[in-house]
């Protein structure tokens, strides 16, 4: 057994008894005589257990265990009396302290005391290392690697996420730019208010600014009744505008004054609503290029971009994929009820080699996949979907030999366009992030390409 004591006791007698029983039991002692000693001492070290007598000179146990428990709430008591102080040894206990021992000691229920507070001491440490691993897991659910940019990404948010400020987190699409904005306001003093993320790329142009700021009834055909926007609707919490970089210049220029102003007007509306909310929001694209082409309001772009969050793409995390996939074998290997235990090491090379354009999406998709599949207890290349075997199409080379008399780009990008659809059942949400575009984006391709869903 090993662990630290503290003894306190002005019977020298007393106090050499207890550090011979306790040294030969494994214990690592330090014995003072008084309680203004005992608090000297547990300023300069730590200790696992306090073990003190009640009635001393001057400051008392009772006294010293108040004080002791009052600045270190995991701190361990055992308290010693005579016969005739029980009733005090039982209000101490009432007090915090673990258990009492009468005097005079006896060695066997001595050990066995200690042995029990050490006990419970290895469960409050469990304890500690439990919680301080769940806060982690709250302020980071699903923020799964250890790669050097990931774990600048994670304290990034941990030093951020208490603060108010805006924060503009880039990545590609299915890099887990929501994720982090979660994670931000998870660990924020908001983390009790709403939440609320909204992709300004999926919405109409016609509709955002009634989606986020609300309208008053009669405002335009079909507005039967009041409705109160997101901003409304998230007070004291977070917005997070995915696809930012997607917004029209006319809306923009309203978000900027909510920002600017912290206040809203629904559309139809007269009166101006002060609104408190948290702003993150995300991008795939390039602001600072789109300012200057005059896409994105310069003054807008400078609001947001105070903290700026980078994620990099699954191919540039090396071991993080198995890592990534690991977990999602478990979760889904434990949603399905089918006991896959692992990844064969052929299809490990297959996961590690392909480029990922989906990322982590698109890897959990697999996953997902691999485990509906397989035919034993690890999922094999044959349990992959086609486009990760990499073998006839390593990461970085194209999937044919280039024609001597060439190729038609857009002949090209409306197959792959085509090809996404039909994946995705013509779900344009769906097939977006397979080729890596916006859903205004993709629409705009399938109207210029006259792609449609046959008959």
């Amino acid at each position: 057994m090993s662990g630290s004591i503290l003894v306190v006791d002005d019977e020298k007698g007393q106090r050499d008894i207890l550090s011979a029983i306790l040294t030969k039991a494994g214990y690592r002692l330090c014995t003072v005589p008084s309680a203004e000693e005992a608090l000297q001492e547990l300023g300069r070290a730590e200790y696992d257990l306090l073990l003190t007598d009640l009635k001393m000179q001057g400051m008392t146990g009772m006294e010293l265990m108040e004080q002791v428990l009052g600045e270190n709430p995991v701190q361990c008591v055992v308290m010693m009396t005579a016969h005739g102080t029980i009733d005090s040894a039982v209000e101490a206990m009432k007090k915090g302290a673990f258990d009492y021992l009468e005097k005079p000691l006896e060695r066997e229920n001595l050990i066995l005391t200690v042995q029990r507070a050490f006990e419970r001491i290895m469960l409050l440490k469990e304890n500690r290392v439990l919680q301080k691993k769940l806060a982690e897991t709250r302020t980071l659910p699903n923020m799964i690697g250890e790669h050097p940019k990931m774990m600048e990404v994670a304290r990034i948010i941990h030093k951020i996420a208490p603060t108010s400020t805006t924060v503009l987190i880039y990545g590609e699409s299915g890099t887990g730019k929501e994720l982090v904005a979660r994670a931000i306001h998870d660990g924020s003093q908001r983390k009790d208010k709403a939440f609320f993320a909204i992709n300004c790329a999926a919405i109409p142009d016609a509709l955002i600014e009634s989606e986020l700021f609300g309208h008053e009834k009669g405002s335009f055909t079909g507005a039967g009744s009041r409705e109160i926007g997101i901003f409304e609707a998230a007070e004291g919490g977070t917005v997070f505008l995915d696809e930012i970089g997607e917004m029209n210049v006319a809306m923009q220029a309203k978000l900027l004054r909510t920002i600017q102003e912290k206040e809203i007007r629904r559309v139809g509306g007269k009166i101006n609503i002060p609104v408190d909310v948290r702003i993150i929001s995300a991008t795939n694209k390039d602001l600072e290029q789109e300012t200057k082409r005059g896409n994105f309001r310069e003054d807008l772009f400078y609001r947001l971009n105070v903290i700026r969050i980078t994620l990099p793409p699954l191919r540039e995390r090396g071991n993080d994929i198995v890592t990534l996939a690991h977990f999602f074998l478990k979760k889904y290997s434990a949603a399905s009820g089918i006991p896959v235990k692992g990844i064969g090491k052929p299809a490990l090379k297959i996961l590690l080699d392909y480029n990922w354009p989906g990322n982590v999406r698109q890897l959990e998709s697999v996953i997902e996949r691999g485990v509906l599949m397989a035919e034993s207890d690890y999922i094999q290349p044959e349990d992959l979907p086609a486009e990760v075997h990499n073998e006839a199409n390593p990461a970085g080379s194209l999937p044919f030999d280039f024609p001597a008399e060439g190729i038609s780009i857009d002949n090209l990008e409306r197959d792959l366009i085509t090809k996404a659809m039909e994946r995705a059942d013509w779900v344009i949400a769906k097939a977006a992030p397979l080729l890596g575009m916006s859903y205004k984006t993709l629409q705009y391709r399938l109207e210029k390409f006259g792609i449609g869903r046959p008959e």
